[in-house]
């Protein structure tokens, strides 16, 4: 399993792996970690096999060709999966059984990809961590003592630990990105309304977005071809003209111009990923790539901006969960008014009834202009910020998070500097931007320490490109 996606789908294809064992050799991993790392809410293995085993029929019969054919993969636990359990990682869902499937698991399960099951999550995705989760925390493959990030923790920490060969996450804050950095994986956050949100259990519907999480830069391409595409049932979706973001795997970033916020390199980063962050730089350098520093501004308004909006979002998207339609509810209770307080109190976790009350607080009357209004305007001022900044440069560089992993435990004791850990990862979300996270050093502990490069809407492939060739210069500095 420590193949690549497209890797193992070429060996599938040439009939050196059968995609049945390509599928045992994965739940030989989950049986031989998962008791240690708990990247799973849920394995699917029967449903998997017979599924692999239809997969190869298909590819025998020529059917299936593309590179994701009997590939492994796994899904985070908030996008529903017709038949099979799906809990976001609170109690609240925990025998939520959905009778439909999200749209970009159904395009992977059309490109022949076989799902194993469900990962571990942050409870409805608010944290950074993994360890709000109902299911318990999700442990870092690289020192077990440390968090996986968050909240895409259990897909990040399954492709880290071969549990998997891929997976999906989702990022509304950087919730793909952010674990891809801590467990030395690469994720990719694309452009807002890309791959479509149909069947992903919202938390903030202006910010979220669904993503791969891979082994490498060409997995992530590959992936993003596959689960990106129009879908008319996601008022958000947009039909693009191009799709084919494999095409832009080459090691070529001459005369490309990259910028590197100065802003990102001040106090609170850690040397270590800043010396991570300057290396990538030279590497692209050279390479012919003109690398310089600029003034980004606003970023010290991204986290308060960031934090309204998303729990605003997250306090009426919530609502729903009243022990009336969905999931779990109070089994002692006299009325109804008592019953949706009750389940709700027993549903859901400390930091999700933080955030629904911080956004029910900013919505309601008397605080909506001081507060949501504020935060929509100094939302779109960060967007004007990056668009100023993308008519200069063609990408812009930086740390994906201000220090490697944190301890377990040491975060949610102060949760306001678990927001501060998002700094550099929000405003990408808060201007519907690509954004893609990759490995670019250990620090001295050993742990994974990621590159973030971001770029202008529709421009994932000079994210690609540039990420492509920085991954190229340091498997060449390997050899």
């Amino acid at each position: 399993m420590s193949l690549t996606a497209v890797e193992l789908g070429r060996k599938i294809k040439a009939k050196e792996v059968t995609v049945r064992e390509a599928v045992l050799a994965a739940y030989d991993k989950i049986d031989e970690k998962e008791a240690e790392l708990n990247c799973y809410v849920t394995t699917t293995k029967e449903a998997a096999l017979a599924k692999a085993d239809e997969v190869q029929a298909k590819i025998d019969a020529g059917e299936l060709t593309g590179p994701l054919a009997g590939v492994p993969v796994a899904i985070k636990d908030n996008m529903c999966t017709k038949g099979v359990l799906t809990t976001c990682g609170s109690r609240i869902l925990e025998n939520f059984v959905p009778t439909f499937t999200a749209e970009a698991v159904i395009n992977l399960e059309k490109a022949g990809a076989v799902i194993l099951g469900k990962t571990n999550m942050d409870e409805f995705a608010m944290g950074s961590t993994t360890e709000t989760s109902h299911y318990g925390a999700t442990k870092n493959p690289w020192n077990t003592k440390h968090v996986p990030g968050g909240s895409s923790g259990g897909s990040a920490a399954a492709v880290a630990a071969d549990e998997c060969s891929f997976a999906l996450g989702s990022d509304t804050g950087g919730s793909i990105r952010q674990p891809s950095s801590y467990c030395g994986v690469t994720g990719m956050k694309p452009t807002y309304g890309t791959v479509s949100r149909y069947g992903l259990i919202a938390y903030g519907s202006s910010l979220d977005q669904i993503g791969p999480i891979a082994k490498d830069v060409t997995d992530c391409a590959a992936i993003l071809e596959t689960i990106a595409s129009y879908d008319p049932k996601d008022s958000t979706s947009i039909r693009r003209d191009d799709y084919d973001f494999t095409s832009a795997l080459v090691d070529d970033v001459k005369g490309m111009k990259i910028g590197i916020p100065k802003d990102y390199l001040i106090e609170g980063l850690n040397p270590e990923v800043k010396a991570a962050i300057m290396n990538a730089a030279h590497k692209l350098e050279e390479k012919g790539a003109v690398v310089e520093e600029f003034d980004l501004s606003l970023v010290e308004y991204a986290i308060p901006a960031y934090y309204v909006i998303a729990c605003a979002e997250a306090s009426s998207n919530l609502a729903r969960f009243d022990g009336v339609k969905y999931g779990y509810r109070t089994p002692e209770y006299n009325e109804l008014h008592e019953m949706y307080k009750k389940t709700r109190s027993e549903g859901f976790g400390p930091e999700v009834k933080r955030r629904i009350m911080l956004g029910s607080f900013v919505l309601s009357s008397g605080y909506y202009d001081a507060y949501y209004l504020k935060a929509l305007r100094t939302k779109a001022l960060i967007k004007q910020a990056f668009d100023k900044a993308f008519s200069k440069y063609d990408v812009i560089l930086g740390p994906v998070a201000p220090t490697t992993a944190p301890e377990i435990g040491s975060s949610l004791a102060d949760p306001i500097k678990m927001y501060l850990g998002d700094i550099y990862t929000i405003s990408v979300n808060l201007a519907g931007l690509p954004g893609i996270s990759v490995p670019g050093g250990f620090d001295s502990k050993g742990l994974p320490i990621g590159v973030q490069m971001i770029g202008n809407c529709f421009e994932e492939k000079k994210i690609i490109r540039t990420a492509y060739a920085f991954e190229q210069s340091l498997k060449a500095e390997r050899i």
